[in-house]
């Protein structure tokens, strides 16, 4: 059943408002300051989206989308490398941009962005194989680097925009220098495991030491 029209503006502007509180916040910003930043009552934000992940979803599943087609594009450039480099620095771009994009790009393996990592995934293990066939990736290079790299780098960018916009891309380009391979590559050892990156996006627990050590 179709909304009111009244209720649809009052959907669309709880949207749009949640766009930009997550933008600066990412996904720590709670239902009420979004109620609170769309002048509404948080009753209303509830009434249309019970959980924070439903309107997680409602935001950014779209914007998604757009890197699955970014992911699309950069498989039809001249090379490889360049497909490849060229999708990590205009993701990390988006990314730096959008705090709540970033946060939900790396949760798309969580079950409310399952759908787009299905899609990005095949793509960006494409590209991969292909700088390696090409011989421009370093061979030890594995597909869960990248999304570590991207949270390191784009951390930099929210750290950094206050006192100097833009730092973080000097780092992605010393990072994007050190995955070219070259003769004198030495070995980064094994790959991270997708098991690894879920543990690092949500924060490792070190193991508890003896008391006897």
């Amino acid at each position: 059943m179709p909304l009111r029209r009244d209720a649809q503006r009052n959907r669309e502007r709880i949207i749009e408002a949640a766009g930009e509180v997550f933008a600066t916040r990412g996904f720590a910003a709670t239902l009420d300051d979004v109620a609170h930043h769309a002048g509404v009552g948080v009753g209303t934000v509830y009434r249309r989206f019970p959980t924070k992940e439903e309107l997680i979803d409602a935001v950014f599943t779209d914007r998604l989308e757009d890197l699955v087609t970014l992911a699309e594009e950069a498989l039809t450039a001249p090379s490889a490398w360049e497909g490849l480099t060229g999708f990590l620095r205009t993701s990390a771009r988006w990314h730096a941009a959008d705090r709540g994009l970033r946060d939900a790009a790396l949760s798309m393996g969580e079950q409310h962005f399952k759908q787009a990592g299905e899609q990005i995934v095949p793509l960006l293990e494409q590209l991969m194989e292909r700088a390696h066939a090409e011989g421009t990736l370093r061979p030890d290079a594995g597909f869960h680097d990248f999304p570590i790299i991207m949270a390191m780098v784009t951390e930099m960018a929210q750290h950094s925009e206050g006192c100097r916009p833009g730092l973080y891309e000097r780092y992605l380009e010393l990072v994007i220098d050190g995955l070219r391979a070259r003769p004198d590559n030495g070995t980064l050892g094994a790959a991270p495991t997708e098991t690894d990156v879920r543990g690092v996006m949500r924060g490792c627990v070190p193991p508890m030491r003896s008391s006897r050590s």
